[in-house]
């Protein structure tokens, strides 16, 4: 049973919100080729993160781990703060 844990996913993005309480809103950015052109693109995937202690301001560099569903749109949660925004 243990061994399933390890296979859930992780990401690390940049917190753009945390006016929710306990959630926090994560940008991650990924650079990909064009399949045409061979243009590096730049392409940003939003995340909905539980905030258990409401630590995280906009800004933040953070890790988050998939998880089980929390509300509608929230399916991750916050694993740690990389780096604070200066």
């Amino acid at each position: 049973m243990e061994d399933k844990r390890n296979l859930r996913k992780e990401r690390i993005g940049v917190v753009t919100s945390n006016k929710m309480q306990k959630s926090i809103v994560v940008a991650e950015v990924k650079k990909v080729k064009h399949p045409m052109y061979g243009k590096f693109v730049l392409k940003t995937k939003k995340y909905v993160a539980h905030d258990e202690q409401n630590d995280c301001n906009e800004g933040d560099t953070v890790k988050i781990m998939e998880t089980r569903p929390m509300s509608k749109t929230k399916c991750w949660r916050l694993v740690e703060i990389i780096e604070r925004a200066k």
